[in-house]
């Protein structure tokens, strides 16, 4: 078995270890402009067939991000699918979250293991090049997202797109699961896929159309994951 095949088999087994979405929503309320709130914008979809959510709302105080995540965690609960919250470990233990997603000025996924029950809380973390997606492996991340892969405004701050190529990179290095993110759009969300991803992470692909259960179904069906 060549050593791309076998990283993508180890990748396909995390799934039944309980990794089981491969298309993972990620929030920002500043961009929900056709819908009353994040909450009904995250709920469609939600509706169809969303299966993992990180709320992730860097910029609220403690306490209204504590009430946003019980309330997503309610709306996570009734659909049965998955819910992390970004770096705040606190809140995630607070709301029974699923997970956590961690950056890179986070807590370490290490630290966060010996904190919590590893046999049901899952890490992610967010890696931007080769050498943290290693660091983010050895630590003990479950799996990690990569990018931005194509340009977009929210990844801005990270520098230039760093491509396909180099997500092909860290797939042939690491064993873990590797979600592509940052400007993935209908028309290259398949590329994403085939160069070797796990999953696919959005924000405004999903989140800023005007038809939010529409652009889910979308995605999920080049995912070949419809309900």
């Amino acid at each position: 078995m060549s050593q791309r095949s076998e990283v993508r088999s180890q990748k396909t087994g995390n799934k039944k270890q309980g990794l089981d979405f491969r298309l993972y929503l990620i929030t920002d309320r500043k961009i929900v402009t056709h819908y009353p709130s994040l909450i009904t914008a995250v709920e469609e979809a939600l509706k169809a067939g969303v299966k993992a959510v990180q709320l992730r709302e860097k910029d609220l105080p403690t306490r209204e991000l504590l009430d946003m995540a019980y309330r997503m965690r309610d709306l996570t609960t009734k659909y049965n699918a998955r819910l992390f919250i970004n770096d705040r470990i606190d809140i995630a233990m607070c709301v029974n979250a699923d997970g956590v997603h961690l950056g890179q000025s986070s807590i370490p996924a290490y630290a966060v293991r010996k904190a919590v029950d590893g046999s049901r809380f899952f890490i992610g973390v967010s890696t931007h090049n080769l050498e943290e997606a290693l660091a983010a492996e050895r630590e003990g991340a479950d799996f990690i997202t990569f990018g931005p892969i194509y340009p977009t405004y929210s990844k801005l701050k990270y520098g230039k797109p760093v491509g396909i190529e180099s997500m092909k990179i860290v797939i042939e290095n690491a064993s873990i699961p590797i979600f592509g993110i940052g400007g993935i759009k209908p028309d290259n969300a398949k590329d994403v896929i085939n160069a070797g991803a796990y999953g696919i992470a959005m924000i405004s692909g999903i989140l800023g159309e005007n038809d939010i259960k529409k652009a889910t179904e979308n995605y999920l069906k080049i995912l070949g994951e419809t309900l």
